[in-house]
């Protein structure tokens, strides 16, 4: 769905399609492709590998990579190899310059989020409160996945999430909201242990 609305979107796993990749290494669920699928500036995926390869070249496209299940992945940066499993931190890299993929075992399932430049942004863990960074550029999307089921506070709305879903909301002139709203606070409901899930931004 697109929207510019500040509401809340929430897409499902389960209401995804998979989408086989031509090589027949994998498929691929895209949760979101903003503002429309032809034009994308930001575009999120979750994809299962299962078997080696090199990723596709996306020049002009600033990636970012993270394990969600499965043994892992070592990515080959040009002779540069780094393995990441579920728990690591997300790797960003170069579109244009696509590493090498080999697997660390079984298939795995990955988040991956792609931003066309000169659009900027980001993804990182869900470990505290969404804060507005002091002198960031005006935030035009922004998102929670969550690989386990977890709770959203925001100032108007409380969210339940089930696992593996995405919840997200755009900048726009609806009902008096401009882009300013997307500054307020978000968290995760206190539990005794966090949730996986992880804050995507896209900036301009």
């Amino acid at each position: 769905m697109i929207t510019t609305s500040p509401r809340l979107q929430l897409v499902r796993f389960d209401e995804v399609p998979a989408q086989p990749w031509r090589n027949g290494g994998g498929v691929t669920r895209e949760f979101a492709a903003w503002p429309g699928a032809a034009d994308w500036q930001l575009r999120l995926s979750v994809a299962d590998i299962e078997r080696d390869g090199p990723f596709s070249a996306f020049p002009g496209i600033a990636r970012w990579f993270l394990v969600l299940s499965g043994d892992g992945v070592r990515l080959d940066h040009g002779g540069q190899p780094i393995d990441l499993r579920p728990g690591d931190a997300p790797h960003a890299f170069d579109g244009g310059q696509p590493p090498g993929c080999t697997l660390l075992g079984s298939a795995t399932r990955d988040l991956n989020l792609m931003l066309k430049t000169p659009a900027s942004g980001r993804l990182w863990p869900a470990e505290g409160p969404w804060q507005a960074e002091a002198g960031q550029r005006t935030l035009r999307w922004r998102g929670l996945f969550c690989a386990e089921a977890c709770t959203l506070l925001t100032p108007a709305d409380t969210l339940a999430l089930p696992a593996m879903s995405l919840a997200w909301q755009a900048a726009g002139w609806v009902d008096g909201q401009d882009p300013a709203a997307l500054t307020e606070r978000w968290q995760l409901k206190p539990a005794a242990r966090l949730p996986r899930a992880w804050w995507i931004a896209l900036e301009n």
